[in-house]
């Protein structure tokens, strides 16, 4: 596998990665296409694309935050599914950051959050949060109540929580 950061909107991937992002995610968990192309600009934001045997399988974004990788989005493409991939992905995310968290729906959302929670277990991550809200992504869109998921036992949850506030979503 190849992790390649794309470096601008105008990389021929990324058109492929919004569309699939704008089909798999709620509206409520995802940015606009104008928000999404000023994630290139910020200076703790990476969109990866995710190459299996030179094929475009999927894509991480993540954002280098003080001392831990927050996973804001992560997909394999839906043609690519239930090949192990997402393990694979997974098992580089810890090989190259030491600290992850991330956010799921909760697992009594319905059949596909529970599979999504039993996937990130069974690969190492712990349920940190049930309590934590996502914030809105703009107008007309609403905030949801999502579970933290994390590698780690972050030390301050509350000072986790504000540093994603405050960058991720400001």
């Amino acid at each position: 596998m190849e992790f390649l950061q794309i470096i601008s909107a105008e990389d021929y991937r990324t058109e492929k990665i919004f569309k699939s992002y704008c089909s798999s995610f709620p509206e409520d968990e995802r940015r606009e296409w104008f928000q999404f192309v000023k994630l290139f600009e910020h200076p703790n934001v990476k969109v990866i694309s995710v190459l299996n045997q030179s094929e475009n399988v999927g894509y991480l974004i993540v954002w280098e935050l003080s001392s831990f990788l927050f996973v804001e989005h992560f997909e394999v493409f839906a043609e690519y599914r239930n090949q192990n991939l997402g393990s694979k992905i997974t098992d580089w995310l810890f090989k190259n950051f030491p600290r992850i968290i991330l956010e799921i729906e909760p697992e009594t959302l319905n059949e596909y959050a529970k599979r999504r929670f039993l996937f990130y277990q069974r690969n190492g991550f712990s349920l940190i949060d049930e309590l934590y809200v996502q914030p809105s992504y703009g107008e007309g869109k609403n905030s949801l109540n999502l579970w933290l998921l994390a590698n780690y036992t972050p030390e301050n949850l509350i000072q986790v929580k504000d540093e994603i506030y405050d960058i991720v979503y400001h």
